[in-house]
């Protein structure tokens, strides 16, 4: 299960916004590289949706069924918010409906690139 926390507004490659729902997964705990101590965290993935503002703030909280689960992609620069620190990722995290794979997922997207053939 993961639930909504929160949704972005985003911009499709047109140019036009849109709004994005957070999801996150179930806490995690993870063993430090650094001070070998657990802390807790939560995986989270974004979904693009049609829905307005005010829908979005009401789905805050909803559960739905799957997962969060890491996508290899090709690498990027993230900047932690918090740090500041710049870092070169090749993962990201992807919302799993129950009962398909990263797989699917990535199946998906690549057929979304595909150009329509008229």
């Amino acid at each position: 299960m993961v639930t909504i926390v929160d949704f972005k507004t985003r911009m499709n490659a047109e140019g036009e916004p849109f709004l994005a729902l957070v999801v996150q997964g179930g806490i995690e705990l993870v063993k430090s590289k650094e001070t070998g101590m657990y802390y807790a965290t939560a995986k989270k993935a974004s979904i693009p949706s049609t829905f307005d503002e005010k829908t979005a703030e009401s789905l805050i909280g909803q559960e739905l069924e799957g997962t969060v689960q890491k996508m290899e992609c090709d690498p990027y620069e993230f900047t932690n918010e918090e740090t500041g620190e710049i870092m070169e990722l090749s993962h990201r995290w992807v919302y799993v409906k129950d009962g398909e794979t990263v797989d699917d997922v990535v199946h998906h997207e690549q057929h979304q690139e595909e150009p329509e053939l008229v």
